[in-house]
């Protein structure tokens, strides 16, 4: 019994060092959110423009009820996105107790890397995602995942002008 309990241990802890990710792309760059802080993954529907709202927000839309605010990544990034296509998804997260949608070119995969895997944020990001942005980098075979914090999207003032909204 012994044996079986330290094998558990050891899934558990392998697994607590694996980050689960949302991979999506914007921009032609593969960025991943924690999958934890993502709550669902819609095709994109129609969104209603706001006036006056600031220029990465995409608009409002209704989610079963729910009218919640989309932000456009690409414009909050000032990454310039892929022409408007059938792949545009909106990932639904919570930030600072309020659902908000992100837009994105495209979403993959839901993928797992070791967190040895990741870097620390280098200071200047190719893509030009400040690295206020950047929880980290994974690097996975040939590939490099940008990591967002999602705490650092959004501005408390920025946070706090998205629930004024609605």
């Amino acid at each position: 019994m012994n044996a079986l309990m330290q094998k558990t241990q050891k899934v558990q802890h392998a697994d607590s060092d694996l980050l689960q990710l949302v991979i999506f792309q914007l921009g032609g760059e593969e960025f991943g959110v924690d999958i934890m802080a993502v709550q669902e993954i819609i095709k994109m529907p129609t969104i209603t423009t706001i006036p006056q709202a600031p220029e990465y927000v995409a608009g409002i839309i209704n989610l079963r009820g729910r009218i919640i605010v989309v932000i456009s990544l690409g414009k909050k990034f000032n990454i310039l996105s892929s022409e408007k296509n059938d792949d545009y998804k909106v990932i639904v997260v919570e930030l600072e107790n309020q659902v908000i949608g992100m837009m994105v070119d495209s979403v993959s995969e839901v993928l797992r890397i070791p967190s040895t895997s990741v870097d620390p944020a280098p200071d200047i990001i190719a893509s030009g995602v400040s690295s206020n942005y950047i929880q980290g980098v994974g690097k996975l075979d040939d590939r490099l995942l940008i990591l967002l914090d999602l705490r650092n999207v959004l501005s408390d003032y920025e946070t706090e002008e998205l629930s004024q909204l609605v």
